[in-house]
């Protein structure tokens, strides 16, 4: 009898924690949900501003001779003032005609760093070496990066050195889309993609953590050298963006700042299959438990959490078919899960949409439960190889 007894407070303690696991995700969504809409649309000065700002964009670049061509092409086309930018592109040790391709834009205020020139030694993270030689032959005070295979739009420079002189914020994170609508791995990317913008979006108006994209983002030069650029996380394969960022931000936590408009938004290309998604994932995930940032690894862990528990509990109700009382009603594991599952759709949509609208891919929105399966268990997969797998990345095997 007492064994009995014991099972069932046990159960009863379980059903409790993952209730306050998934009303503490639900509140969490909701939360973002708000501040993104708070969130004002930063606007182009109509007219009598001049710009000032000197600017240095760096591209790193490896193995890009499909893409740089465009996203060198969408630079030439910057509004911003031809004398006050500079682009610096980092070849990092390609074996295609990437180098070449950005050579023949020699005219055209492109410059051209070959990384095989100043290292000799293997690193583990050949983008934050080609960041910082860049910084450190450039002439900007204000760094602006993105990668080979995006596009940047016209006033992409005017509206972020705009924004900069207008609030002068030490470290800007801006808006990134993956542009992706044809095959399901594209239009899983980009609703995926959309919801991190969000995310990050409202995290940095409202600084409760450190988020952004390499794709899109600014910081002072001033800034980079105060912290030391990459000193102490060069070691770490990934982060030339968000650790970072929270090195800025412990300095001057006042000065991080998130861009939203839509005059700054860089579309990126979506990987073509779901090996190259799947190792571009366990990249991202591959840094979780390096932030100094205890606050984003918390987030994480609930995300992770609540992903984990959805694809645990339908095993878990073919083992455990009776009944289980929660919140005044009867429901069996497989019921619970299944309203687990609508809720956790539900609560994301209405945080989606305005992120989506912006975006301008709400019509996406119908395929979004849809994809909540697979969403689940690559969450799960990509988070747990992170910690304790490793992967391929422009060639090179990453542990």
């Amino acid at each position: 009898m007492g064994t009995f007894v014991l099972q069932i407070n046990m159960e009863q303690a379980l059903i409790n924690i993952l209730q306050i696991i998934f009303v503490s995700y639900a509140l969490l969504i909701l939360f973002y949900w708000i501040t993104w809409i708070s969130i004002s649309d930063f606007r182009l000065p109509v007219s009598g501003l001049q710009p000032s700002t000197k600017i240095t964009v760096i591209i790193p670049a490896r193995n890009e001779e499909i893409n740089i061509a465009a996203c060198l092409d969408s630079l030439c086309k910057q509004s911003y003032p031809i004398n006050l930018f500079e682009v610096m592109v980092v070849d990092d040790h390609s074996t295609d005609d990437t180098a070449a391709i950005i050579k023949s834009y020699a005219g055209k205020n492109v410059n051209l760093i070959s990384l095989k020139d100043f290292v000799s030694d293997e690193l583990n993270s050949y983008k934050k070496k080609a960041i910082e030689i860049a910084i450190a032959q450039s002439t900007g005070e204000l760094i602006i990066t993105t990668d080979a295979d995006c596009i940047v739009p016209q006033n992409w420079i005017q509206t972020i050195a705009a924004f900069y002189e207008q609030y002068q914020p030490q470290f800007i994170a801006a808006p990134v889309l993956i542009n992706g609508n044809k095959r399901f791995i594209e239009i899983f990317q980009s609703l995926d993609f959309i919801t991190l913008q969000g995310i990050t979006g409202a995290s940095v108006y409202k600084k409760i953590h450190s988020m952004c994209n390499g794709a899109n983002l600014a910081y002072t030069k001033k800034a980079f050298e105060t912290v030391n650029g990459f000193a102490g996380i060069d070691n770490i394969a990934s982060g030339d963006d968000m650790l970072l960022m929270h090195k800025i931000y412990r300095q001057w936590p006042d000065k991080v700042m998130f861009l939203k408009t839509k005059e700054a938004i860089v579309q990126t290309a979506p990987v073509h299959s779901i090996k190259e998604f799947f190792n571009q994932r366990i990249r991202w995930a591959s840094k979780a438990d390096k932030y100094d940032d205890k606050r984003i690894f918390a987030v994480l862990l609930l995300v992770y959490l609540v992903n984990v528990l959805l694809v645990l509990l339908p095993f878990a109700g073919l083992f455990h078919p009776e009944k289980l009382f929660i919140i005044h009603y009867s429901l069996s594991i497989t019921e619970l899960w299944l309203l687990l599952l609508v809720v956790k759709t539900i609560v994301e949509l209405i945080f989606l949409y305005p992120v989506a609208t912006f975006f301008g891919k709400q019509k996406l929105l119908w395929l979004f439960p849809l994809m909540q399966p697979f969403h689940i268990i690559y969450t799960v997969i990509a988070g747990w190889l992170g910690k304790f797998g490793s992967y391929k990345w422009k060639g090179r095997n990453v542990k």
